[in-house]
């Protein structure tokens, strides 16, 4: 995805927030050390494209069909419901975390079900892959001006 510059690196990061399982810190570590572009630049295209990729799982939840989105995107029904339960319990501030592995994808979906407040979902989901994007920039530039 590196290849194809700007868009390349907004559809690994969008695909990687979404159900499909792949990381988009590698994609945003390849094109930092191997393109031009520039890191804010970088910064920018990667976390829009990660938190509209997150907004995607969030809109799944909100159809409100747990069972068919546990059978149709292969996601532990038990694992929705723990989440929802946290979230329930801890409010929208959890959504904060969706950028994680393995669980965002269905902090996301439990947040959609849940129908937290919108506004605050996308400047929590936006912060959260912000500071990742941030510190992934941030590990590239070190690598690079330390071995390259």
């Amino acid at each position: 995805m590196a290849q194809y510059g700007y868009w390349g690196l907004f559809l690994a990061c969008f695909l990687s927030s979404t159900i499909l399982p792949f990381s988009s810190e590698a994609v945003v570590m390849a094109v930092a050390m191997t393109t031009n572009i520039s890191a804010p630049t970088c910064l920018l295209v990667a976390t829009i494209g990660n938190t509209l990729g997150g907004l995607t799982c969030y809109a799944l939840g909100r159809l409100g069909k747990m069972d068919l989105i546990s059978k149709y995107f292969k996601i532990d029904i038990k694992k929705l419901h723990h989440w929802e339960l946290k979230l329930k319990k801890m409010g929208t501030p959890l959504t904060f975390f969706s950028f994680l592995p393995v669980v965002g994808d269905i902090i996301a979906i439990a947040a959609g079900f849940l129908r937290t407040p919108i506004p605050a979902t996308v400047i929590l989901m936006t912060s959260g892959r912000l500071l990742r994007y941030a510190t992934v920039l941030y590990a590239a530039d070190l690598i690079k001006t330390t071995f390259f």
